[in-house]
């Protein structure tokens, strides 16, 4: 599979969904240096009973999940041969990039000290018995490693720009500041030949990456999961088990997959492309078994512990808990047929199903589940939200602007799907 699968999306960057999105960034940003000059207290409801919040609870636990799509596609591609997939795969790291980077952004933002993080990178400091330090240094790695795997995509548009905007922005800079044109274009011949020895290089050992980036979310995962199995007498019988992290690498699994049809169906919709039917109703076959071994599990561990009565004793907890289960159980049950998965509105309504009680299962265990003990209430302030909106944002800003000057997207290559787009853009 080479690098001329993929094309950039030929559309203009500033839309009316560009300024939206920009403006609740800049909103979510200009609260995050609120918090930073005030302190955390001024923007957030968290306290020495919730030490963590909406931040860790999604942003992390939750996000971290949901941009498993380059994982789950990974696994995929890479252990299960699955070639024809490798065109979505790109899409799929870049929303993982996003979601990962952001998750690490999110702690700084949520921990009490900040100024005391340049110890992580002091190895005399390390805790390598506590599964937060290997969850941070996980999460960090996979970042660094996913920007490595998305790289191709820089290099092969620094290899092949005619430095349009470049050149542009010389010349309406020539007779004001009157740069050096010669000297500026040798230095972008310079970055292009750059571009052009590393691509090749870093293709060879890119398998190598891809084997690490595969190997790091399974262990961090997993160990999300780990960190609630202290909170023995906190977090409600319900979602306490010794299975947590056998439970967490699962879910995060078949959200990834979700995520991907979720992530396919809107970008085509929304950029006009045909939709990817084929390939997505091949990602749902595996959803479903996926989450009948989670539900199994989940099942099996209620019975041989007691507390099958519990989850149907409709209280609060239980509420909670049967609605996680349902959301999951019923977009697998719409999976199983093959009519639906043959339909994009299914495949649509099914992930989002699964995403949301994927998503949920987490917020369970992370905060609606978890009681310090009386006295202790907690509910996200404004702010909090609004950083989290900010940082949402912030990820859907991203994507939509790199897939328009990076070649992302899978190529349209054929007459058929080229006029399938025009339809697509005419139904719009």
């Amino acid at each position: 599979m080479g690098h001329g699968e993929y094309q950039k999306h030929e559309a203009k960057i500033f839309t009316p969904s560009f300024i939206v999105l920009l403006v609740l960034t800049l909103i979510g940003f200009c609260l995050v240096a609120l918090r930073f000059i005030k302190g955390i207290g001024a923007v957030s409801n968290m306290s020495d009973g919730y030490p963590w919040g909406i931040w860790i609870t999604y942003d992390v636990a939750t996000g971290t999940a949901i941009a498993c799509g380059g994982y789950a596609m990974a696994i995929l591609v890479y252990i299960r041969n699955r070639m024809h997939y490798h065109p979505m795969i790109r899409s799929a790291i870049l929303t993982s990039m996003f979601g990962y980077g952001l998750a690490g952004f999110s702690v700084m933002v949520d921990v009490g000290r900040p100024w005391n993080a340049y110890n992580f990178f002091i190895p005399s400091q390390w805790q390598a018995n506590s599964a937060m330090f290997e969850v941070a240094l996980c999460v960090m790695a996979y970042t660094t490693v996913l920007a490595i795997e998305f790289l191709p995509a820089i290099l092969t548009t620094l290899e092949n720009t005619k430095w349009e905007m470049a050149q542009a922005i010389i010349a309406w800079l020539s007779p004001r500041i009157a740069p050096d044109k010669e000297a500026l274009q040798h230095k972008l011949d310079f970055v292009r030949a750059g571009a052009t020895w590393l691509k090749p290089r870093l293709d060879k050992v890119l398998i190598f990456i891809i084997v690490l980036g595969i190997t790091l979310p399974t262990m961090h995962q997993s160990s999300l999961g780990s960190l609630l199995l202290i909170a023995s007498t906190k977090l409600h019988p319900l979602w306490h088990t010794g299975f947590l992290p056998l439970l967490f690498l699962i879910n995060c699994m078949y959200i990834g997959y979700s995520i991907a049809i979720l992530e396919s169906v809107i970008s085509c919709y929304a950029f006009k492309r045909p939709f990817e039917t084929k390939e997505l109703s091949g990602l749902a076959r595996i959803i479903p078994w996926l989450t009948v071994i989670w539900l199994s599990v989940v099942i099996g561990d209620l019975a041989w512990r007691g507390q099958l009565a519990k989850a149907l004793s409709f209280d609060f907890y239980s509420r909670f808990f049967l609605l996680e289960f349902c959301l999951i159980a019923a977009g697998s049950f719409l999976l199983f047929s093959s009519r639906r998965r043959e339909s994009i509105r299914w495949l649509f309504v099914s992930a989002a199903l699964i995403v949301v009680g994927g998503a949920l299962y987490r917020f369970n265990v992370y905060l609606i589940g978890f009681n310090p003990g009386k006295g202790w209430r907690y509910f996200p302030a404004l702010a909090e939200l609004m950083i989290t909106v900010g940082i949402v944002a912030f990820e859907i800003l991203g994507y939509q602007v790199i897939v328009k000057i990076l070649p992302v997207l899978p190529r349209l290559h054929t007459r058929q799907q080229i006029d399938a787009a025009a339809e697509t853009a005419q139904k719009a």
